[in-house]
């Protein structure tokens, strides 16, 4: 079977389920997962501090680079970063777009209410040390990032995915 290779950019607050998301859909498109957060921790444990904004652009320059190299053999490439404003996704899109690469944006749409339990849960098993590639979100980070999040616009958005478990 052959298919074209793509990018899919995931968007989503922090801790909306983006992550278990990427994994169903990496069997269903058979694609590769590039995360920002996996290498953070995988190189600096998670602990950049002040360091950590200019530290997740190179992150993110590196990871287009190898995105390339992965879609250039034939593999799709799903980049698991939150894309959080509107900048992010259309500097993405337009990157993609020059190098010929078509490219979708997934929103991962969840609730406030699942959102928060997300949260809880998440802090849990960070707390518990359940978990290699999470950080603990206390109120502060919250309230940082959800100032940051800037909801798609509806002709962004190629796939909604509304993210209310049972």
């Amino acid at each position: 079977m052959n298919h074209e290779p793509k990018v899919i950019l995931l968007c989503g607050k922090i801790a909306s389920g983006k992550t278990h998301y990427a994994a169903a859909l990496r069997e269903r498109e058979k694609a590769v997962i590039l995360s920002c957060d996996a290498l953070t921790f995988a190189l600096f444990d998670g602990n950049l501090g002040d360091a950590h904004d200019t530290m997740s652009k190179r992150i993110w320059q590196y990871l287009y680079a190898r995105s390339l190299d992965l879609l250039a053999v034939g593999v799709s490439v799903i980049l698991d970063w939150g894309f959080w404003t509107k900048a992010d996704r259309m500097a993405a899109c337009a990157f993609y777009k020059s190098h010929g690469i078509p490219c979708e944006l997934h929103y991962v749409d969840t609730p406030t209410d699942v959102h928060r339990q997300f949260l809880a849960e998440r802090n849990r098993a960070v707390q518990a040390g359940k978990t290699a590639e999470s950080y603990y979100v206390d109120e502060g980070l919250l309230e940082k990032c959800e100032a940051a999040f800037e909801i798609p616009e509806p002709d962004e958005i190629d796939v909604r995915y509304e993210n209310c478990p049972s």
